[in-house]
């Protein structure tokens, strides 16, 4: 009987604790969760207002929520984690963990990923999805896996890249020594040089003023990218030679991927396949709507015949700058036809 008043008064003291340890347990769940949540980086050289770095929000939220809160996404655009050979570097050495890329980058470490990005490698819109759906990416996808380490996840449309100038570039001639600045990529020379103008690469956070200085004569890029980065500003005429329908792909490092599970690569491989299909509307919509835009701020848009353009390319497409065979070259050719 002596013992029974200290036992009751213990369990009445432990029942008031009760609530408040469960409280304590669950922040401390809580805290440990936060804890164990892992923050990634994702690199691109694109504007804030573009889709590419939208629709990279969007991914990174729409993870976030499908893995549990396991991990969070830091979108860095606009060239602030380096240039774009930069972040393709960092890749490997694990500065950064996603990143959009040109495929002509890409193609700096697997020669055959480049194809995408060659100019009149495509016949037109409709064959460029031919491709991005194919057998033939997802083997030449998992070749770049092979060399790299790193994983493609998705094909994102950049759009159809079109001349600036200051003057109507309408035939092959009137590119005659232009200096043009392209993507510091060997693959993004291949066009000037078939048409007899001086590529000139440069960083594309350095166009501007590049232009603007008269440093190079002319550019080029898709209208959206003429718009987002004011191009417009500093040349006359946008003449649509339509050389190259280009496209970025969405890379995973390849320590990244080996730290997840199936589960959640199959969440990442989804999400950014979803977020590449909806930057390709997006792209596609704004394409068909700026003609008229860049009319009404006084630029002059050239229609311009490419034949003559494509007739000059060519033979480059299987020449000494080729990355890739004659039998991929064949096959990606065949593609929806």
């Amino acid at each position: 009987m002596s013992c029974s008043k200290p036992f009751s008064r213990t369990r009445r003291l432990a029942m008031r604790l009760a609530p408040r340890m469960l409280v304590a347990a669950i922040a401390t769940a809580g805290v440990t969760a936060m804890a164990e949540a892992e923050t990634l980086t994702f690199a691109h050289v694109y504007e804030t207002s573009e889709p590419y770095h939208q629709w990279a929000l969007w991914a990174a939220d729409e993870i976030e929520k499908r893995t549990d809160g396991r991990y969070s996404i830091e979108v860095h655009p606009a060239s602030s984690l380096g240039k774009e050979a930069d972040i393709n570097e960092g890749l490997s050495l694990g500065t950064v963990d996603l990143i959009f890329t040109g495929s002509q980058f890409a193609g700096r470490s697997y020669g055959p990923v480049g194809i995408a990005g060659a100019p009149y490698m495509f016949r037109d819109f409709e064959h460029w999805k031919a491709y991005a759906h194919s057998d033939l990416f997802k083997e030449i996808a998992q070749g770049y896996e092979d060399a790299t380490g790193n994983v493609p996840l998705a094909m994102n449309y950049y759009g159809a890249r079109h001349v600036t100038s200051n003057k109507p570039i309408l035939t092959p001639e009137d590119m005659k020594g232009l200096k043009i600045r392209v993507p510091n990529a060997p693959l993004y020379m291949m066009f000037p040089k078939a048409v007899g103008a001086n590529p000139t690469p440069l960083a594309f956070s350095e166009v501007y003023l590049a232009l603007q200085q008269g440093v190079v004569d002319a550019q080029e890029n898709p209208l959206p990218t003429i718009k987002a980065k004011a191009f417009y500003e500093v040349q006359s005429d946008i003449n649509l030679t339509g050389h190259t329908i280009d496209s970025l792909i969405t890379i995973a490092s390849g320590s990244l991927w080996s730290s997840l599970s199936d589960e959640d690569k199959d969440v990442f491989r989804d999400v950014y396949e979803e977020a590449g299909e909806r930057i390709t509307d997006d792209i596609r919509q704004q394409e068909q709507e700026l003609v008229s835009w860049f009319e009404e701020k006084g630029v002059k848009v050239n229609e311009v015949d490419t034949g003559p353009f494509r007739e000059a390319v060519l033979p480059a497409h299987n020449g000494p700058d080729a990355t890739w065979d004659q039998e991929t070259y064949d096959r990606l050719q065949a593609l929806g036809q």
